[in-house]
Order: structure tokens, then C-alpha cells, then sequence
């Protein structure tokens, strides 16, 4: 059991909060017993797993690091040490280092019907969690981050997702890779803004689409305008003049999967 607050293995966990530092080694810490047994039960790549015994409790728990007695992946730490690495407030003494998941652009499987989504310099990884989580509601399988993106790795983001960060194929590129892929893929592109003439909900998306979003303080720019096939507006009657960037994504990915669910039945 390790009991140090200096060990290098404890001080391994901690750095793994920071962004840079998860870029770097392409790992990161999520935390919890939901998000275990979730990383589990999708076969996510582990690499540690780090118990305290004094604050684990759950059963089911216990048998999932069990199925990696056999491995050197499992260790145990000191109650003392796990709250020093926690981001919770009462931690149930359950964690795990993994290994990121990114593929690239070309690797995209582009068939005759889907939704992806693209988001451009979301800041909040709080609302990045809530849209992965929505996306995998709706079925959509990629996600990608352009530019200066929150990090989906981030724990806040993790713990937004309820785990449907392992459901997902994430890709990382600028702008202006994106763009290429696009127009070589010749695929649409719908943005939104609220100056738009085409109500969300009146508007017939394409077999394939991509829903680009922007960041929550500056939305979509001109030169992602520019891309776009077309622009979609989401009608508001109250005194707000926007909506949360989780919320927006959310209404209109719902829109495309009910026209899609629709077609079917």
C-alpha cells in the first residue's frame, strides 16, 4: 500500500489535472465508481488502477479490479493519499489512470447516412461533457475538436459525459484541416446563428451532415460561416438573447436525429 503523499506514482495522478501534462504523456485520471464500471465495461484502455480500501465500499467494484488480479495494474493507496489526489469532496476511493483515445480525420468511416459534430474553441469542459453525452444519445459516433478546444480528457468534462466519453471516436485537428477534409469529402455543413432565416425545426437536414458550433462567448466566426452549406436559427420569445452552447448543440442534434428516426419508421 502506498501511503506517501511524494510518491511518484501519487505525484503521476495529481499532474495528470493539468492539460499540458495530459497532452503530453496521453493519459488521464477519471474518478468514481459509475465511471469506473463504465471504462470497464466498454474496454477502455487502462493502465492503473488506484483503490483506497478504507473508503471503497462497493462490491461491484471490488470485483472489477479483481478481473486484473493478474495484472501490475492495480495498486493500493492510504486513505490519506487517495483525498490528496481527489477532486471530490467525499471520494469513494476508487480512480484509474487511461490512456487517450484520438484517431485521425482520414480515418473517419464517411458512409451514405450520419451526423457528426465539430466544435471550435469550446472553453467549458462542463458543457463539452453534456454535449458528448447528448451526441451519444443521438447516435453520433465522431466528435472533433478544432483549435483551442476544451480538453474532453479534462475530469469535469468526464464526469459531465456519465461516461459517454468511451463512446465516442474523437479526432484533433485546426481549422484548416478541417476544412480541407470537408470540401474533399464534399459533405455539408450546418451552422447556427441566430440571424439565420431557417428555423432549426423547419429545416431538412442532408443524409450526411456535420453540425458545427462555436465557442459560448463568440459562436461561430466568418470563416466557419464560409463553410457552412447553410445557417439555422433557434427561435427565442424571452428576454435572453442566447443559450448555453450545450443546450443549443443539444436542440438542434435532437432535431436531426428526430428527422432521421422518423424517415425510418
Amino acid at each position: 500500500m502506498i501511503s506517501s503523499l511524494s510518491n511518484s506514482k501519487v505525484k503521476h495522478i495529481r499532474k495528470l489535472k493539468d492539460k499540458r501534462y495530459r497532452r503530453d504523456t496521453g493519459e488521464y485520471y477519471i474518478e468514481g465508481i459509475r465511471i469506473f464500471g463504465e471504462a470497464v465495461q466498454n474496454n477502455a484502455d487502462i493502465q492503473t488502477i488506484i483503490y483506497a480500501p478504507e473508503l471503497l465500499t462497493s462490491e461491484f467494484c471490488y470485483q472489477l479490479i479483481n478481473s486484473f488480479a493478474h495484472t501490475d495494474r492495480v495498486i493500493q493507496v492510504s486513505k490519506e493519499v487517495f483525498q490528496s489526489i481527489s477532486k471530490k469532496e467525499n471520494p469513494q476511493g476508487i480512480g484509474a489512470i487511461l490512456k487517450q483515445d484520438w484517431i485521425d480525420l482520414n480515418e473517419i468511416i464517411i458512409g451514405n447516412v450520419g451526423i457528426w459534430l465539430a466544435l471550435d474553441s469550446v472553453q467549458d469542459p462542463g458543457n463539452l461533457g453534456t454535449i458528448l453525452r447528448t451526441s451519444d444519445a443521438v447516435g453520433v459516433e465522431t466528435i472533433i475538436m478544432l483549435d483551442n478546444s476544451s480538453d474532453p480528457y479534462d475530469i469535469s468534462s468526464i464526469r459531465a459525459s456519465m461516461g459517454s466519453i468511451f463512446n465516442h471516436k474523437l479526432v484533433r485537428c485546426n481549422f484548416g484541416e478541417f476544412e480541407k477534409w470537408i470540401r474533399s469529402n464534399k459533405l455539408s455543413v450546418i451552422g447556427t446563428s441566430d440571424s439565420a432565416e431557417s428555423d432549426y425545426c423547419r429545416y431538412e437536414y442532408p443524409q450526411q451532415v456535420i453540425l458545427l458550433m462555436g465557442s459560448e462567448k463568440q459562436g461561430l466566426q466568418k470563416k466557419h460561416f464560409e463553410l457552412c452549406q447553410d445557417v439555422v436559427k433557434i427561435p427565442m420569445v424571452g428576454r435572453s438573447d442566447s443559450l448555453n452552447l450545450s443546450v443549443a448543440t443539444s436542440i438542434v442534434l435532437y432535431e436531426m436525429f428526430n428527422q432521421r428516426r422518423c424517415k425510418i419508421e
